[in-house]
Parts: structure tokens; C-alpha cells; sequence
């Protein structure tokens, strides 16, 4: 059993451990080196008082084993109702369904927070296990950045999928400007 929590900074070094696992050693995130623990406690809580979700994974012996969160898709004021999500799990779990709650509860997370459009920004157009995660989830497919990273001596692509939120641009943006 797994339990989604909002993120406590407790919870940060798991979390560093996590991600820096991908940055050494996946093509999931751009960045070289990873993050030290100064760093992703940074980020945290500027997402955290920016008001956008932040989730874990706790597994019944009370392991983070994945995160999740949404942050500003572009810094521009126009932008304020779109997040860009990250998802990332543990490789001792990846495949048993942790992303898939992750991103689950992310997506209606950030619908309750009033956010409109979720945008899925995929490193390496071979990461078929976040596509897939994102199609199950609602993503759609809407385009593709060719060789625009590299990263462990090959280019890499970027795959964008994106989901409306709650009513989407049905209705004005419920979040005030800036």
C-alpha cells in the first residue's frame, strides 16, 4: 500500500537520492550533475510558496519511494493558469504503479488549485514508460522537439503531452494576475 502525502521537507533527502539517480544515470531530466540537498530544498520551497503541488510516495514502512509536482509552465503572467509536471519513482518500484498515483492525485491537486492546463515536458523520445504513464493519465500528444538536449554522448528529444484541468478554457482563468 502506498499513501500520496503533500512533500515535508523531511522528506527532501529521499527525494534528492531519487533524482539523483535519474540525472546520473537517465535521460528523464536535462540537468548533468544532480542536485545537492541545498539546492532541491531551494526548489521545494519556491514551489511550495509559489502555491503549486508537491507530492509523495510513502510506502508502508514509511520509504518516499516517488514524487510528484507541478510548477510554472513559462515565468510570463499569461501563462499562470498552466503547470509543467515532473514525476519520478524510485527504480526499486518503477513499474507497480507509483507514478500512476503520483500523477493522479498531482492532476487533481493542481485542478483544485484552479490551474487549467497540464503540461507533460518528456526527456527522450525513447522514455515510452512516461508516455505511456501520461496517455493513462489524459495526456495527448501535441509535438515533439527534435535533438534539443545531450546528455551521455547522444541527442536527445523532448516529447510535450498536455491535459486540460477542471474546465479547462471553457471559462476565464480563475487565478488572479501577478
Amino acid at each position: 500500500m502506498t499513501l500520496i502525502r503533500s512533500c515535508l521537507e523531511g522528506d527532501l533527502p529521499a527525494i534528492a537520492a531519487i533524482y539523483g539517480e535519474a540525472v546520473t544515470t537517465g535521460t528523464a531530466s536535462f540537468e548533468l550533475e544532480p542536485p545537492d540537498i541545498a539546492e532541491i530544498i531551494k526548489r521545494w520551497r519556491t514551489l511550495i510558496d509559489g502555491g503549486y503541488p508537491y507530492l509523495v510516495a510513502e510506502t508502508e514502512d514509511g520509504s518516499v519511494k516517488g514524487y510528484a509536482y507541478a510548477g510554472p509552465y513559462r515565468a510570463r503572467p499569461a501563462y499562470r493558469s498552466s503547470v509543467e509536471n515532473s514525476v519520478y519513482v524510485a527504480p526499486d518500484v518503477q513499474g507497480l504503479g507509483i507514478g500512476r498515483q503520483l500523477l493522479t492525485a498531482l492532476v487533481d491537486d493542481a485542478a483544485a488549485r484552479s490551474y487549467r492546463q497540464m503540461i507533460a515536458v518528456i526527456g527522450d523520445s525513447r522514455n515510452i514508460p512516461s508516455v505511456r504513464l501520461h496517455t493513462a493519465a489524459g495526456f495527448t500528444h501535441v509535438g515533439i522537439l527534435k535533438d534539443v538536449g545531450w546528455k551521455h554522448g547522444i541527442w536527445l528529444d523532448t516529447i510535450l503531452m498536455q491535459r486540460q484541468l477542471g474546465s479547462g478554457s471553457d471559462a476565464p482563468s480563475a487565478l488572479a494576475p501577478p
